[in-house]
């Protein structure tokens, strides 16, 4: 079963330093976890300045800069990894850099049929 794991942290948590370091780490991770046959994908994300929301109301486009959402931590990053159960997600979000700093959301992925090839 495929997982997403969404990394949630305040955007200033780390400093520049923190953050590379941050993602050497996650890089060895996801080496760790494509030898073990979980990695799918990962990548950090810009911070929220750079987002933009998109809306359809009443049939209208609503686009607005910034997130949906105005938390105090917000969306930094994923992973998408296959494991066998919740457990083994569990066990590898535990292992993601950005769960000491902030919250890592364990998700199934709902498997539609029709998609193209790559996507499954």
């Amino acid at each position: 079963m495929r997982y997403m794991l969404l990394i949630y942290l305040e955007e200033k948590a780390l400093d520049d330093k923190e953050r590379e370091e941050c993602y050497h780490e996650s890089t060895q991770l996801c080496h760790e976890l494509a030898a073990n046959g979980n990695f799918l994908a990962t990548a950090p994300l810009y911070p929220t300045t750079t987002a933009t929301s998109v809306r359809i109301r009443e049939g209208k486009r609503l686009v607005t800069d910034g997130p949906f959402a105005e938390t105090r931590e917000q969306l930094g990053g994923y992973y998408l990894v296959q494991a066998k159960d919740l457990d083994e997600a569990i066990g590898i979000a535990s292992r993601i850099p950005g769960a000491r700093r902030g919250t890592v959301e364990v998700r199934p992925v709902i498997d539609l049929t029709g998609l193209p090839e790559e996507m499954k």
